[in-house]
């Protein structure tokens, strides 16, 4: 494949918006040190900007070099179902009634554990939320599970290396934790209608597997740091940002329960599920009192981020393809695993679906690798942006380094490497 001189620069950009990731930190402290463009320094250190703001600039070019049409013509080819999906499924996710039901879920899985005093609550989460992101989708899973460790335990005073052990673990577990079914997981999503893998399938090949690494990666990080987490506050003073502690009424929640259970339905038609959506947004406003603040924000700068992904990652399929094709089934299984940390997962699994004629060994080892190097970058998985925004303001300088991630991320990938290629 010979790739056009805006298929050169929009690798060059690729690299750049990956760069930009490790960078935010210095952007943020630019922002303190030039208070007169603190707000340009500000926007740029927000990691969920980086590939937004880059594949603007490839627009640019391409209206400069080609014309106008045809830069609308390559942006309207687009599909930007995914990251308005995150979207809508994070606010409603992110609502006090669903994260008091989510609550109430982990609290009845942590009742039966032998632990007390917040180590059965980070067990729970961090198990219960990735392997149930098989059903609600995993953004929606990575949106409670992140907002129930920042209430409860990134708003204690833990250890910087503790918090960035967790986020590991949440990464890499919900990127594993949604291959139980064929329609949760984003890189399995891409391929399971062409290869004809159903629920059974994905059990059989990946499921009980993922649900192992799941249990044994969420056991292992609150085992070893249990003395950081063995003094969480309590629950009831944990539940809201507001320290509302009176319950929602369970008609509201039931209703918050049917609108997350309509957009996951629907989530392929994006005119049903944004109006879906809407109608949340009318409910939320009229029962005002029991909602905390919708995360709006958030949700709006990780569709902004996975939208410029989709602009980028457009334009990568010259190198990648071929990178992928040359592997044998053995290498693809690390090899897609290397590459989704500076990729996202469900690209390279797309990728992937274009090929003729490979074996089932070559598919399943393409995904496997995929979801297995899920969580160790921001970009290497649609839903970890939406962990990263809700749980950085714990961090200093309200910003994750890519370093950290990294290494907190590399054990619980080792241990899903050993869980899909030993068992």
């Amino acid at each position: 494949m010979t790739p056009s001189s805006i298929d050169i620069i929009a690798a060059t950009l690729f690299a750049l918006a990956i760069v930009h990731t490790f960078c935010t930190a210095a952007f943020q402290r630019l922002a303190h040190a030039r208070p007169a463009h603190a707000g340009l320094w500000h926007l740029l250190g927000e990691v969920e900007v980086a590939f937004g703001f880059w594949a603007m600039v490839l627009v640019l070019l391409v209206a400069v070099s080609q014309g106008v049409g045809e830069a609308t013509a390559y942006v309207d080819s687009r599909n930007f179902t995914e990251p308005m999906f995150v979207f809508a499924i994070m606010v409603i996710a992110g609502s006090r009634p669903v994260v008091w039901a989510a609550g109430k879920a982990v609290d009845a899985l942590a009742a039966l554990l032998p632990w007390r005093n917040g180590l059965e609550f980070c067990f729970s989460v961090l198990a219960l939320a990735p392997l149930l992101g098989s059903f609600i989708t995993e953004p929606a899973a990575m949106t409670l599970a992140a907002l129930l460790l920042s209430r409860r335990v990134y708003a204690a005073n833990i250890p910087t290396r503790t918090r960035y052990a967790l986020l590991g673990v949440l990464f890499v577990n919900v990127s594993i934790g949604g291959v139980l079914t064929p329609f949760a997981a984003p890189p399995v999503l891409m391929v399971a209608g062409k290869w004809n893998w159903d629920m059974a399938f994905m059990i059989a090949n990946f499921g009980w597997k993922a649900a192992i690494a799941v249990v044994f990666n969420a056991a292992f990080v609150t085992f070893w740091f249990r003395r950081d987490l063995a003094d969480l506050p309590p629950i009831e003073t944990a539940t809201t940002e507001t320290g509302a502690t009176t319950a929602p009424p369970l008609a509201l929640v039931a209703v918050h329960l049917l609108f997350l259970a309509g957009v996951v339905a629907f989530s392929h038609h994006t005119a049903v599920f944004m109006g879906i959506f809407m109608l949340f947004l009318g409910v939320a406003t009229a029962y005002r009192e029991h909602q905390d603040r919708l995360i709006l924000r958030e949700g709006l700068l990780v569709a902004f981020f996975l939208a410029g992904l989709v602009v980028l990652g457009g334009k990568q399929q010259w190198w990648l393809e071929p990178l992928l094709m040359k592997m044998s089934s053995d290498a693809v299984f690390f090899g897609a695993a290397a590459l989704t940390a500076v990729t996202d997962n469900a690209a390279l699994t797309y990728l992937g679906s274009l090929a003729q004629g490979l074996s089932e060994e070559f598919k399943i080892a393409l995904v496997a690798g995929a979801v297995t190097g899920g969580g160790l970058t921001v970009i290497a998985n649609a839903p970890n942006p939406a962990g990263l925004a809700i749980v950085r303001k714990h961090f200093a300088n309200e910003s994750v380094h890519p370093i950290g991630l990294l290494f907190a991320a590399l054990p619980p990938t080792v241990v899903a490497i050993l869980a899909f290629r030993l068992l």
